[in-house]
């Protein structure tokens, strides 16, 4: 089984980057934050307090989530509104929530399973999910310019109340309890502020063990 963890926060890179690697070296790919968002939908969905640690837990055990290139939660399709803003507010609270992050580790140490391995994004993959990943790297850019992308993705919210939720996710997300967002044990920090897709992509490639092997001879 073969795994590439890319961590970071929001507006790094992380999912296109990971969606063009696996592409490029014919791995599957898993956004981990897309079943976060599924479990805070289904929360707001059936009207569950997204600070309700017990009802919020007991529901990521119950959903019925499937993320490919489009995601369904209990068979409808969400793929649009899990990147909502009613979605990103409540995302953190359940992403916070070690009974929520126990179970999705489990479908994702699962999931991985049975596809071999692949290329998987989030922002505890190479730290906690899968700390023995082939490859393990951290994502990172300036404040400006995640903020800018972000807002680009996020068409009913402008820049500045876009730079305000991502200030307000990097805080919740470094600071909770269970697996916070930090520069995992072993992995290569790439700094996208300025680099285009492929220039990542091509860094990544360069990362890669049998490509730093053969730089090494």
């Amino acid at each position: 089984m073969r795994v590439i963890a890319i961590d970071g926060p929001a507006g790094s890179g992380k999912s296109t980057v990971a969606r063009a690697l696996a592409a490029r070296i014919g791995l599957d790919y898993l956004d981990t934050g897309a079943m976060y968002r599924s479990v805070a939908f289904a929360a707001l969905r059936r009207g569950i307090d997204p600070d309700d640690t017990v009802l919020v837990a007991r529901l990521a055990e119950q959903v019925a989530i499937e993320v490919s290139d489009t995601v369904t939660v209990d068979g409808v399709d969400a793929t649009i509104e899990i990147r909502g803003p009613e979605v990103t507010r409540a995302v953190s609270a359940v992403a916070a929530n070690p009974g929520v992050r126990r179970e999705l580790r489990r479908r994702q140490r699962e999931w991985a399973d049975g596809h071999g391995g692949g290329v998987i994004e989030g922002r505890d993959i190479g730290s906690v999910v899968f700390p023995e990943a082939d490859l393990k790297v951290y994502l990172t850019a300036s404040d400006s310019e995640r903020a800018g992308r972000r807002s680009k993705e996020v068409l009913d919210m402008d820049y500045d109340t876009v730079a305000a939720d991502i200030a307000r996710r990097d805080y919740a997300d470094s600071s909770r309890t269970a697996a916070p967002l930090v520069v995992a044990t072993g992995a290569v920090t790439v700094d996208t502020t300025g680099l285009s897709i492929e220039e990542v992509v091509d860094r990544v490639l360069a990362l890669l063990p049998e490509n730093t092997a053969e730089g090494n001879r």
